[in-house]
């Protein structure tokens, strides 16, 4: 698999953005790993070309209230953007064990204070390995 991020991962519909953050929904799926909240769904196709993986498309959303200052926000959604394409391949399980991954994720990084790329890049290895 090739390590990309196109824009084709990215989830840009405001719709499918809106169905992932409304409350008490039964088809969107969430739990924390600290520094992340994640939200997630399977939907049954997405349009993907035949043929290809299905890439889930994702956001990553930094809290204004948080993070004061654009540069922060951008440089933390930057490692997270990172640590994600370096280990999206976790999505698909193993050869022996393969799995379907999600067709939405929604990254919401909750700490207060930046955090090491190291420390964001495990986290999203514990996070893809449960999603």
């Amino acid at each position: 698999m090739k390590q990309t991020f196109t824009k084709s991962e990215r989830l840009c519909s405001k719709k499918t953005i809106g169905e992932l953050f409304q409350k008490g929904s039964a088809t969107t799926r969430t739990f924390y790993l600290f520094p992340f909240r994640l939200l997630y769904r399977t939907d049954a196709d997405r349009g993907q070309p035949a043929g290809t993986d299905p890439l889930p498309a994702i956001l990553i959303t930094v809290s204004r209230r948080n993070f004061k200052k654009a540069v922060d926000r951008n440089l933390i959604r930057r490692r997270i953007r990172e640590a994600y394409r370096l280990n999206k391949s976790l999505l698909f399980g193993t050869p022996e064990k393969p799995k379907q991954p999600p067709s939405y994720i929604v990254f919401l990084y909750t700490a207060r204070e930046k955090i090491s790329f190291e420390e964001i890049e495990k986290s999203m290895k514990l996070a893809l390995g449960r999603v």
